[in-house]
């Protein structure tokens, strides 16, 4: 019996069986389209946590307050005069009103700090910068003075933080109180990140305080009252109300005074009004602020005006009383 003659090899010629590579599985196209829905639902899935992140994420804002301008600005519309030995600016107050401000602006935002621009001699604090310094949510950041008193470096400062900031997506809005023409670059270099630029201003008695081509860049612009700035700025006299020598309290006074206000202010409001004020701790509205002030200076019969360590120890005690009962 002949044998039947072999088939066709199945190995490449040349090529051992230990040496061959194995052929791909075949893949159909309902297995191909499958895994591209799979992959297309995978990425879908991935975008919506994202995109529900960022609707989480609190939009933020941030003050910055070029404070050369608003002494001369504030000065001169409530003292009548630039000169910053002639009036007391209560910087702490001021600031709480401009935090106040942007809290009812920016309602659905919540604030990263408060830049205050100032300068001094070889960029050491003065006690007032100190005293700023220590304020809660504010940041003060120093140029130079000159011969004449002028500042230098404070343009360059306010510019490399608003760029970082709306670089980092750190801010969404910016409240700029300024009115020097070189902000013009700080403004367009936050807005190239996406930022937008709020100019606040200090009316002036005549005229404009602020530059035009200023004036154009930003997005919005708002100009704060003689009113406003009134009770944050008063010439220089003698420290007592009826201008007799009246010794300065001691902080542990001022303190109980604020306790004594907080007590009568509670009673004629209520609980509901406390509901409302104690989100904002430490911050109290400017109306509430500017009542306590000028009750406790008629009880203290003290001007607590630019004595941001009393005013500080006065709302300490209107918060202690408040927070011991709730």
């Amino acid at each position: 019996m002949s044998e039947e003659p072999p088939g066709p090899s199945r190995y490449t010629p040349g090529r051992t069986p230990a040496t061959r590579s194995a052929a791909p599985p075949a893949v159909s196209g309902e297995e191909t389209a499958a895994a591209l829905l799979a992959r297309l639902d995978l990425t879908n899935e991935l975008l919506l946590r994202m995109v529900a992140e960022v609707a989480k994420t609190p939009a933020t804002h941030a003050i910055f307050v070029d404070a050369g301008y608003v002494y001369a600005a504030a000065g001169r519309l409530v003292a009548g005069t630039e000169d910053r030995r002639a009036f007391d600016l209560d910087a702490e107050g001021l600031i709480e009103a401009l935090i106040d401000k942007a809290r009812t602006i920016f309602a659905d935002s919540r604030l990263l700090r408060v830049y205050w621009y100032d300068g001094a001699r070889r960029r050491i604090h003065t006690g007032e910068q100190q005293s700023i310094a220590e304020l809660p949510d504010v940041k003060v950041r120093l140029g130079n003075l000159n011969a004449n008193n002028q500042q230098k470096g404070v343009d360059s400062l306010i510019r490399s933080d608003l760029e970082s900031l709306a670089r980092h997506r750190a801010i969404s809005d910016a409240a700029l109180i300024g009115g020097d023409e070189d902000l013009v670059s700080a403004v367009e270099a936050a807005q190239g990140y996406g930022a937008r630029v709020h100019l606040w201003g200090v009316e002036a008695p005549e005229g404009r305080n602020q530059a035009e081509p200023l004036l154009w860049e930003v997005d919005s612009q708002r100009v704060f009252d003689l009113e406003f700035f009134k009770p944050y700025v008063s010439r220089r006299t003698v420290a007592s109300l009826d201008g007799r020598d009246t010794p300065r309290p001691t902080r542990e006074n001022v303190r109980f005074v604020g306790a004594q206000i907080a007590a009568k202010w509670l009673s004629s409001r209520g609980p509901e009004a406390l509901g409302e004020l104690l989100p904002g701790h430490p911050y109290l509205p400017g109306s509430v602020d500017q009542d306590l002030l000028v009750e406790a200076e008629g009880l203290l019969q003290y001007s607590l005006r630019g004595q941001s360590d009393l005013r500080r120890a006065l709302r300490d005690g209107f918060w202690d009383h408040l927070r011991t009962l709730y």
